[in-house]
């Protein structure tokens, strides 16, 4: 078991005060099998009106409201996490899902929803052809399948880092070459949602003592991946930024269907165009 120590700070700045909108804090990580949450604290200046509540995947959602204009904004989070993730996780999936392909319960059907369809708009099927392409044969392994889609992304795509904000579509980024770690999370999730699997996007982040991990730096930083639905397994994380499968050095904060559900921060502010100075965001994870 290895206790980690998260400082996640985000600071917006303004030229004069400014109204602050409601702001959506997604921070707090999820409770799993493989990681306990010892302690957790926010400090948010200015003070904000603060309410706790839980989204529809079990999400802890923080929403402020600011009664006073501000210069600027600091929010920081703080928490402490038991993370007890194997490096080499056996999964127990049950034997109807072994081989791909398989057909989800009922019940499994009606409670997944949404998260084994595409998200993307693919008029001439290009990513379906793409996911195709990999699947060795009929029937295959799932989990070799899987893995084969995870570890030709990393082998193709190149990690590049992108200050700015939002996402690329999942044949945006097979075109170009390159990404981010959510330009890969969305990838993986919409090629094996083109198979009938159900995928969901998950930020949190990761911890890289060494700093050999793209995606984050040696202190760590935010990071996303995606998790697809395996019956007997559950939930299994796979990280294609870094060729991994499972949950070792993975700290999961939120999950949904769309990767715009997961930011961290969200919120809005009244004021003019140029009042804006400056987004700055750190986090660092150590032991």
């Amino acid at each position: 078991m290895t206790q980690l120590t998260i400082t996640h700070v985000t600071r917006y700045t303004f030229r004069q005060d400014i109204a602050l909108g409601r702001h959506q804090l997604m921070l707090r990580p999820r409770e799993t099998r493989d990681l306990s949450l010892v302690s957790f604290a926010l400090d948010i200046r200015p003070e904000p009106v603060l309410d706790w509540s839980h989204d529809v995947a079990g999400n802890a959602v923080a929403s402020a409201v600011f009664p006073t204009p501000a210069r600027m904004l600091e929010i920081t989070a703080r928490m402490e996490v038991d993370l007890r993730a194997p490096v080499w996780p056996v999964f127990p999936i049950a034997a109807s899902a072994a081989s791909y392909p398989f057909t989800y319960s009922p019940d499994e059907v009606t409670d997944l929803g949404a998260l084994p369809a595409p998200q993307y708009w693919d008029a001439k099927h290009r990513l379906r052809d793409w996911a195709e392409s990999l699947v060795a044969a009929h029937p295959t392994d799932t989990l070799a399948l899987l893995k084969d889609i995870s570890n030709t992304i990393t082998r193709d795509i190149r990690y590049q880092s992108r200050e700015t904000e939002g996402t690329q579509g999942p044949l945006e980024t097979l075109d170009r070459g390159w990404g981010t770690c959510r330009d890969f999370a969305v990838l993986f999730a919409e090629a094996v949602r083109t198979l009938g699997l159900a995928a969901r996007l998950v930020s949190g982040y990761r911890f890289n003592p060494g700093g050999e991990l793209a995606g984050s730096t040696d202190t760590g930083a935010t990071h996303a991946w995606t998790e697809v639905s395996i019956p007997g397994a559950g939930w299994i994380p796979f990280d294609p930024t870094n060729r991994s499968v499972g949950s070792a050095n993975l700290i999961p904060v939120a999950v949904a269907r769309n990767i715009h559900q997961i930011s961290p921060v969200s919120g809005s502010f009244s004021g003019r165009n140029g009042d804006f100075l400056g987004l700055d965001v750190t986090v660092d994870v150590r032991t």
